[in-house]
């Protein structure tokens, strides 16, 4: 199957529509028609189920969507950074980070992206934890590596970089401050102080409002800073889950991590808009991608 064949068939399989397809790739309908059907040739099975009003992946068609969808995103983010390392990339890059440790690998790779492209200014923030969508959308940030999920139309989910295990913060003196580990039922044994300004999904991830037996998880106070957050807890205001490595970053004497036993990890990964300039985002994806293989921190 030719790469053009394969932009076809994912453009369809997204778009489910011939005609919107065709828009897309800048092609006939007739075009996207016969790539579909040479490939239904080659592979002896139905990609996708016809019909006068509407357009639906068969199994075979969603097993080959998702065995092709991430090498073909590789694939074009290799030639993107190709084509901006042949081009040159010149500006300004503005970037974002959610936490310390997603600024730390940020800051590496952007001393890795200032080398291969001098003239191409960078600029780093810590992102804020009140809608860290809005800088993407309103141009201020041209890329974000934050906690996930973020799941929007209108920004581009890239690789999902690396992923932390979880831990629970606790006023000292607490008794599950005196605990080796702690499970999602103990969210049940003290308000939870939340983060408000995020999407609905990403809080009833990390702040849920049942324990996986289905007990009530009190409700404390809610902040949009996480020094806030800390505070609150070290008041003893409440308990709220992070990640475990914020230990490392944000001691404190009125605060105690304590590792869950049982909670899926934290993960980190990279956003853009889909309106954003891409030949610089690929570009810096392509390094920070590289940059975290390296990294053994990470």
């Amino acid at each position: 199957m030719e790469l053009r064949e394969i932009e076809i068939f994912l453009a369809l399989a997204e778009e489910l529509h011939f005609g919107r397809t065709a828009d897309r790739l800048h092609v006939t309908p007739a075009r996207v028609s016969q790539a579909i059907k040479k490939q239904e040739r080659t592979i002896g099975a139905e990609l996708f189920k016809r019909t006068s009003r509407s357009v639906q992946l068969t199994p075979v068609g969603a097993q080959l969507r998702d065995g092709l969808r991430a090498g073909y995103q590789q694939i074009q983010e290799a030639l993107a950074a190709a084509t901006a390392a042949g081009r040159g990339i010149t500006g300004e890059f503005h970037v974002g980070y959610a936490t310390a440790w997603c600024g730390d690998l940020v800051v590496a790779a952007a001393d890795t992206f200032r080398t291969r492209h001098p003239d191409c200014l960078i600029h780093i923030y810590e992102s804020p934890m009140l809608d860290p969508i809005a800088p993407l959308r309103d141009g201020s940030r041209d890329l974000q590596l934050v906690e996930l999920p973020i799941d929007e139309p209108d920004i581009v989910k890239g690789p999902v970089l690396f992923s932390e295990p979880r831990a629970l913060i606790v006023p000292a003196g607490h008794p599950l401050a005196e605990r080796a580990t702690v499970s999602l039922e103990d969210l049940a044994e003290a308000p939870l102080v939340t983060i408000t300004g995020q999407p609905p999904y990403f809080l009833d991830l990390h702040y849920p409002h049942r324990t996986p037996k289905g007990r009530p998880i009190p409700r404390g106070p809610s902040t949009t800073a996480w020094q806030e957050v800390l505070a609150l807890v070290g008041a003893g205001k409440g308990i709220s889950p992070t990640s475990a490595r914020a230990a490392q970053y944000y001691s404190r004497p009125d605060i105690v991590y304590v590792p869950f036993d049982d909670a899926p990890p934290v993960e980190y990964g990279l956003l853009w808009s889909t309106t954003g300039n891409i030949p610089k985002v690929r570009a810096f994806v392509q390094t920070v991608l590289e940059t975290a293989a390296q990294t053994t921190t990470v």
